[in-house]
This record gives C-alpha cells, sequence and structure tokens, in this order.
C-alpha cells in the first residue's frame, strides 16, 4: 500500500490528476474516492440530475448552519460522492469565468495565473464541438458540446434579445457578456464527466489503483512532512504510504475539512474537538464564497415543459423510447439550456449576474415538486462580498463539516441580486414567451422592493459553486502558494476549487478541471 503519489477525491480534479500523473508508467497513483463507482443510469442520463439533486443518492447533501441573511433558514449543499464527484451530479454547463476573473488572481501575486496562463490548460482539456480555433481545444478528453434546445429556451433567448441584451454565441469567446446557449459536458446523449471522460478510458493502466468506498480520515505527518493518509476501506482501516507528495481533491468541504481533522489549520477549529496541532495555518476552511441564486418559478399548462401530469406522462414515455434508441429528446437535455451573463448596471466592467433558463419548475433544489408543468429561471450573483467559512464539527471523520456560507450577510450582494431579479422578470413578459402561459408562483403581486427582498431573503440559496476554502497566495491567510504546495507542511498539495482566491464569474466546473491540469503539471515536474 505505498505509492508515488495519493489523490484523495476522484471528483473533477482527481480524475484529471490521475489521468495525468498516471501517464508515466514508472509512476505509481493511487486515487480513492469516498463515494461508489458512477454505475447508476441517473448519472448518465442528462436529466437524471433533477433526480440526484434532492436526494442522498451519490449525494453528500450537506446542509449549512442557520444563514441571519436568510431569514435563519438553513441551506442546502448537494456535492456529488462517486466517482466523477460534482461533474457526475452538475448541470453540465461548461463555462469557463471571465477573462478578467484569472487576471485578478494573478494581481494578487498568484503567478502563472492570469488569463493568458490558464487559456492553455483550459484548451488541453477540452474536445470542443467546433474543434481547434484562440479560445478552444479540439483534441483534449472532455467533450464539450452544443446543449439540447427546448422551444422555450429558445423564445427566452429570443425575449432577452428583445428587452435589450445582445446575444452571445460563445460565453467562453472573446467576450463573456449576453444571451445565449450554453455549451455542456454531454456526448452522443450522456453525461461526459470527469470519470468518464479521464479515468474511465485509462483503469486498466497497471501503475494506477483506484479505491471507492474509502473514506480517508486523516493525513499522516512525519513531523512537517507528509506521509500518506489513513483511510476507511470496505470497513477496514489502512494505512497508506506517499513516496513523492499526497494531493488533496476532496474539494471546498472535503479538502479544509481533512486538513483541520489531520491537525493543519486554524487552533480555535481544532483546540475545541481535541484536536492535537500539528502545523497552524489560519486560513484553512476560511474565505468560502459561493454564487447566491434565487429561482423564478412559473406553472404552464404546456406539456412540453418538464413536470408531473397524466399527459406529461404519457409524453415522458415516448421520450424515454426515443431517449433509449437514438439518445436524443428531452432526457438528452441539461435542462439548464440557455441563459445570460448581465451588468445590473452600466458602469460595471463585467456582467455582475449570470442567468439559467430552466425547462422546468425546480424549487428548493427539486425538493419541493409542484403538480404540473412549468418554466424557472435561476438569478445568482457573480461576485459576492459576503464570506463565509468551513470548520468541524467532531473530531470524527465521518461527521459532515460546519459549513456557513454567510448568504446575503453583506448588504451589497442584496441589490445586483433584486436588479437582477426585476430584469429576468422583464425577459419573461416579452412577448415571444407568451405561448407558454407562464403564471409566476411567489411574487405575481410583489413589485416594492421591500416585498422582493423579503421574498430574495425567504428564496435565495446556492447554486453550487463553492471555491475558496484552501486559497492560493502570500499573506497570512493563505493556505498554498501558486504551485498549490500547502504553506508549511512538504509533500502536500491542495488542487480543486478551494484554491481559488476569488470567485470565478461563472459555474466552477471547468475551471476545478483547469486547475487540476495546471497541478498536475507542477507535481510530475517536482
Amino acid at each position: 500500500m505505498e505509492f508515488d503519489y495519493l489523490i484523495v477525491g476522484a471528483g473533477s480534479a482527481g480524475c484529471v490528476l490521475a489521468n495525468r500523473l498516471s501517464a508515466d508508467p514508472g509512476t505509481s497513483v493511487c486515487l480513492l474516492e469516498a463515494g461508489p463507482e458512477d454505475t447508476s443510469p441517473l448519472i448518465h442520463t442528462p436529466v437524471g440530475m433533477a433526480a440526484i439533486l434532492p436526494t442522498r443518492h451519490v449525494n453528500w447533501a450537506f446542509h449549512t448552519t442557520p444563514q441571519p441573511g436568510l431569514g435563519g433558514r438553513l441551506g442546502y449543499q448537494p456535492r456529488g460522492k462517486v466517482l466523477g464527484g460534482s461533474s457526475s451530479i452538475n448541470g453540465m454547463i461548461y463555462i469557463r469565468g471571465h477573462q478578467d476573473d484569472f487576471n485578478d488572481w494573478h494581481a494578487l501575486g498568484n503567478e502563472g495565473w492570469g488569463f493568458a496562463d490558464v487559456l492553455p490548460y483550459f484548451r488541453k482539456s477540452e474536445m470542443h464541438h467546433g474543434g481547434d480555433s484562440d479560445y478552444h481545444g479540439g483534441k483534449g478528453e472532455l467533450y464539450v458540446s452544443r446543449a439540447h434546445r427546448h422551444s422555450a429556451t429558445e423564445a427566452f433567448v429570443e425575449s432577452a434579445i428583445r428587452a435589450g441584451h445582445r446575444y452571445n454565441d460563445d460565453f467562453n469567446g472573446a467576450q463573456q457578456e449576453g444571451v445565449g446557449y450554453y455549451d455542456v459536458t454531454i456526448r452522443d446523449g450522456r453525461r461526459w464527466s470527469t470519470a468518464t471522460a479521464f479515468l474511465k478510458p485509462i483503469r486498466q493502466r497497471s501503475n494506477l489503483t483506484v479505491l471507492t468506498g474509502a473514506l480517508v480520515q486523516r493525513i499522516t505527518l512525519h513531523g512537517k512532512q507528509a506521509t500518506g493518509v489513513q483511510a476507511l476501506v470496505a470497513g477496514r482501516s489502512v494505512q497508506l504510504k506517499a513516496r513523492k507528495e499526497v494531493l488533496l481533491a476532496a474539494g471546498s468541504f472535503g479538502s479544509p475539512h481533512l486538513l483541520m481533522l489531520s491537525g493543519i489549520g486554524p487552533e480555535a477549529e481544532l483546540k475545541p474537538q481535541g484536536i492535537a496541532m500539528r502545523h497552524e495555518l489560519p486560513g484553512v476552511g476560511q474565505n468560502l464564497q459561493d454564487h447566491p441564486d434565487v429561482v423564478l418559478c412559473y406553472k404552464s399548462c404546456d406539456t412540453s415543459l418538464l413536470g408531473v401530469s397524466v399527459g406529461g406522462s404519457l409524453k415522458m414515455g415516448k421520450a424515454l423510447f426515443d431517449y433509449l434508441r437514438h439518445r436524443r429528446g428531452p432526457l438528452s437535455s441539461n435542462c439548464a439550456e440557455g441563459g445570460g451573463f448581465l451588468r445590473t448596471d452600466a458602469a460595471l466592467a463585467r456582467p455582475d449576474i449570470q442567468l439559467h433558463a430552466v425547462i422546468g419548475t425546480v424549487d428548493d433544489h427539486n425538493r419541493k415538486l409542484h403538480w404540473g408543468h412549468g418554466f424557472s429561471c435561476h438569478v445568482c450573483v457573480l461576485r459576492p462580498k459576503s464570506i463565509g467559512s468551513v470548520g468541524l464539527t467532531s473530531a470524527d471523520p465521518g461527521a459532515a463539516p460546519r459549513i456557513d456560507p454567510n448568504f446575503l450577510g453583506h448588504d451589497d450582494d442584496v441589490q445586483p441580486l433584486l436588479k437582477g431579479y426585476r430584469m429576468t422578470r422583464e425577459i419573461i413578459a416579452q412577448a415571444p414567451m407568451a405561448r407558454f402561459g407562464l403564471r409566476d408562483f411567489y411574487s405575481k403581486d410583489l413589485h416594492s422592493d421591500e416585498q422582493l427582498i423579503d421574498l430574495l431573503r425567504k428564496r435565495t440559496d446556492t447554486i453550487y459553486h463553492p471555491v475558496g476554502t484552501c486559497k492560493m497566495g502570500r499573506d497570512d491567510m493563505a493556505v498554498v502558494d501558486s504551485q498549490l504546495r500547502v504553506h508549511g507542511i512538504e509533500g502536500l498539495r491542495v488542487i480543486d476549487a478551494s484554491i481559488m482566491p476569488t470567485l470565478v464569474g461563472g459555474n466552477t466546473n471547468a475551471a476545478s478541471i483547469m486547475i487540476a491540469e495546471r497541478g498536475a503539471e507542477w507535481v510530475a515536474q517536482a
């Protein structure tokens, strides 16, 4: 049970790391995942995420602490617990973020992380439907296609154009701003997770060991050197040794949680749990950033939209038959097929809100089901000022971490969300959407700022983009350096979304994969 590299977490970053590092046949790699193999058909059928999202099926299904900015409500934080991690349960949208988001990282003192530096690594992973270009790769493992287009998605995009927003054919191209259709990680009607793209083709490599159902309990240390991990595998506690490095890719909740369980982090978190301090690093678990998101929900009599009804069930039966034969139709949809990046203030240099138009009613993470059919639209704030944290609830590795995103804790996050809500209502009021007969569930008779802000605090939650809890940098609260090495500990790196010093303006899966590409290169060169 000794390897050159131990990778903790087989998610968006971990599968990429396993692929790149095991490409050298002289290097031994062990990839550990707490969840099972990705055999569930709900994973591979794109619309299946609607069933995974509100359940514990291949899902950690975490909850937050009570959120003062949300009226004391508990937030919900689904994360993938399976090979592929959250890339196996997410909305499959391929968005990188605004180019200046990465230039911000560079400006904070992180050399090699400006947009010009990271673009080649985005392109390296990508097999874009349009082939090679200045902004896209055509030869990578991650297939990026155009989303399925429902007529309601097309009507939404046309309505947004009529409302004064410009059309954008490629949100990952020269400019991000505008409305249009999302690129998605779907191939031939099936989810193209990082497990499918990067791990499945290389499982036969003799120098790669993949352990599922492996809960890593702590990192083993010899002084200030990481030497391996202790894990619970099939009910047995085992010690695995790393000859070269331990690489944490457990995500923005899992990576700081494991560091703290191992005695690496702020004393204020470790001491109450009786965990011996091995290395004080105050930034571990701090700087949690996530996009606060609210969903506008509409009811419709159009049974082509997703929902629950007798007529809809008959259509869904036909759609299932069509999907099984041809891998097409509504079951091949990621549901959030279109949207946009908009500015709530013309003076802003880049978009500050993102829209996701959904061909069904998504209410409370699909935990609240409505009879009938509908349409919905997410509105999220791209650069929130509210900062939260991840901490310990117990010294037991099986206990969930304490998650506090502090949603709407900063008043400056409320106004862009309010403006985005109003802008979305204006779009949906345009003529192309009229034929769907949409009826507002929650805000039909609400018009004043006070009424709508009260609604926002009752309905806002995550859109599943937590980052920043092991942030990269040089300051006292930084956890890793610009090559993702944990400050003060040899042989230990964090390579996942938790290293982002600031939140990118968009979905975070593509950036997580890019981070793994960058990290794998530095690890191999060490």
